[in-house]
C-alpha cells in the first residue's frame, strides 16, 4: 500500500511552569504527523519528548522514512524508535485502519473528570482552600495531585499534614515525587502516611532503576510507577500495583489499546501535555479506564494549556493552528 507522510512543527508554552524533582517544564514542541492512502483516507499522529534530545533524534528518523514510507517500513520499524515517534506513527495507522474515530465502530471516548494538579509556583494550600469552599455544596469526591521535591523535607512534612487536616474524607491526595527521593526518606514518608485514607497512592518516590526499593515500599501502602514503566517497559506487565501510564511517550497505542480492552485494573492515563491529535487518544484511554474495574480519576491537569485550535479535537484544525 502506497502512503503519503506529512509532518508539521508544533510549539506551545505552558499557562504556568511546572516544577518537580528533576526540573522545570516550561514549554512542549514536537511534530504533528499526517499519513494518507491511497484512497485518501488520513490517520494522524503526534510526537513530542519530553526531552529536547529525544526530539531530535525523532526529527533525524522522520527525515529517514521520508514522504513515501511503505506500510511494510513503517511496521518493522516502530517497535525500534523512541516512544514518542512509535506512538505518532503507530496512531495515525490506527485510524488509517479505523481501528478508532468517526470511521470505526470504536468513537472517541471523553475523558472523566481528571484530578487537579496543584500548581507547583505557590503553596498547594492557597490553590486548595477556594477549590474546596466552592465544593462544599456539592460534595464531589475530588481528586488531588502534589509534585513533591520543590521545597526541603521538613517544609514539605509540613505542608502534607496541613493539606490532610482540611482535605474531606471524601477527597483523595496522590503525590508525585518524579523520582526524587532515596530509600530513607521513602520509607519515612510512608510510615507516616500508609494509614492515612486520604492518600490514594505515592508516585514513582524513587528513582526509575529502583525496583527493588519500590517493591519495599509497595508492600505497606500503594506506589504507583511513572518513569519506571517508561524505562523499563516490562514492569508493564508485572508490576501489579497501580500503574501511570502516558500514551503519547509510550509508544505504539495499538498496542495499549488492546491492553485496556481486556484488563484495564490499576492503570491510570496520564496527560504529556498534548496537542488535540495526542489528547483524543489520552482521553479515549481514560474513558476505557472509567468503564474498568478500578476506575480513577485521570491526570489530564486541566487549565495548563492554552485555549485554542491547537489543542482541539478536530485533527484538521490542529494541523492548521500549528
Amino acid at each position: 500500500m502506497s502512503l503519503y507522510l506529512s509532518t508539521k512543527p508544533f510549539y506551545f508554552q505552558l499557562l504556568r511552569p511546572l516544577k518537580t524533582s528533576q526540573g522545570i517544564l516550561e514549554s512542549k514542541s514536537g511534530f504533528l504527523i499526517q499519513i494518507q492512502d491511497d484512497n485518501a483516507h488520513i490517520g494522524w499522529g503526534e510526537v513530542a519528548p519530553i526531552e529536547k534530545s529525544e526530539l531530535k533524534i525523532c526529527e533525524s528518523i522522520l527525515k529517514e522514512i521520508g514522504n513515501s514510507p511503505t506500510r511494510n517500513q513503517l511496521e518493522k520499524d516502530i517497535g525500534s524508535w523512541p516512544g514518542t515517534l512509535g506512538f505518532g506513527i503507530g496512531a495515525a495507522l490506527a485510524e488509517l485502519d479505523c481501528l478508532i474515530g468517526s470511521q470505526s465502530t470504536q468513537e472517541w471516548l471523553p475523558s472523566p473528570k481528571s484530578a487537579i494538579l496543584l500548581p507547583t509556583d505557590k503553596s498547594p494550600i492557597e490553590t486548595l482552600m477556594p477549590i474546596l469552599k466552592s465544593n462544599k455544596n456539592q460534595q464531589q469526591k475530588l481528586t488531588f495531585k502534589w509534585k513533591v521535591g520543590n521545597y526541603s523535607n521538613e517544609i514539605e512534612k509540613k505542608l502534607i499534614h496541613d493539606i490532610l487536616v482540611i482535605l474531606p474524607n471524601e477527597c483523595r491526595l496522590r503525590l508525585d515525587v518524579n523520582g526524587g527521593w532515596q530509600r530513607a526518606q521513602a520509607m519515612d514518608w510512608v510510615n507516616n502516611l500508609y494509614l492515612e485514607p486520604k492518600i490514594e497512592w505515592i508516585e514513582q518516590p524513587l528513582p526509575a532503576n529502583d525496583i527493588a526499593g519500590l517493591q519495599e515500599l509497595s508492600k505497606k501502602m500503594p506506589i504507583a510507577l511513572d518513569e519506571s514503566l517508561l524505562s523499563t517497559p516490562s514492569l508493564r506487565g508485572t508490576w501489579d500495583s497501580w500503574q501511570i501510564r502516558r500514551p503519547t511517550l509510550e509508544g505504539d497505542p495499538r498496542l495499549l489499546l488492546k491492553t485496556m480492552h481486556k484488563d484495564s485494573r490499576y492503570i491510570a492515563i496520564s496527560t504529556s501535555f498534548e496537542t488535540g491529535i495526542g489528547l483524543r487518544w489520552v482521553n479515549h484511554f481514560a474513558g476505557l479506564q472509567a468503564k474498568g474495574a478500578t476506575p480513577t480519576a485521570p491526570g489530564m491537569a486541566p487549565g495548563w494549556c492554552p485555549v485554542d485550535n491547537l489543542f482541539s479535537a478536530n485533527p484538521k484544525l490542529v494541523w492548521k493552528a500549528a
